[in-house]
């Protein structure tokens, strides 16, 4: 693992131009490319299996999905993700057991500095994303560096998840907001 990997891995700044990341990268889009044309859903998951870290039982992937690296993100058994995620897994990207990630969701590991100075350096930086088990983010929701999803919680279509949303709650908005408990089952 070259330098640059090695400093973007532990959350440090890290140059997204360097030959090894910008392979890794052209990497990934091959694969992707492949689950896109598979011809079936298990081929399809086959594939993904040598992209990602870990894709656990009965996990179900529908494409089109986009990430940039593939080794940074592990899915749960039977986790679900719909059509045309966006997983920017510059950072570890962990979606748990049974969770469930709607269409056009993005799960954004990837940051930059604050600063213009500091931004003219084309320097990154990372954070893990994590979506509990059974958690399910709806829809177009946008979960930002260093957030968790708590288990168990629901955050509405089109969120903008700034902060961390607790286990067991519904959570929406822009910026994302805890509005109640989950409620418990009908008997």
């Amino acid at each position: 693992m070259g330098e640059q990997r090695e400093r973007m891995v532990a959350g440090l700044p890290y140059d997204p131009a360097d030959p090894e990341l910008v392979a890794e990268r052209a990497r990934c889009r091959g694969m992707l490319q492949r689950f896109e044309r598979a011809a079936s859903e298990e081929q399809g998951m086959e594939i993904l299996r040598g992209l990602l870290r870990r894709v656990g039982t009965d996990a179900m992937v529908i494409g089109p999905l986009r990430c940039d690296y593939g080794w940074n993100v592990t899915l749960g058994g039977r986790a679900f993700l719909n059509c045309d995620v966006l997983i920017l897994d510059c950072a570890h990207v962990r979606i748990g057991e049974g969770a469930l990630i709607g269409p056009r969701v993005q799960l954004i590991a990837a940051d930059h500095p604050r600063t213009p100075a500091q931004r003219a350096t084309g320097l990154e930086s990372a954070a893990p994303v994590t979506v509990e088990d059974e958690a399910w983010v709806g829809a177009g929701a946008i979960v930002l560096p260093g957030v968790t999803v708590g288990r168990g919680s629901i955050v509405g279509a089109g969120s903008v998840v700034t902060r961390d949303v607790p286990d067991g709650v519904v959570a929406a908005g822009n910026p994302c907001r805890v509005l109640r408990e989950v409620s418990a089952p009908a008997p």
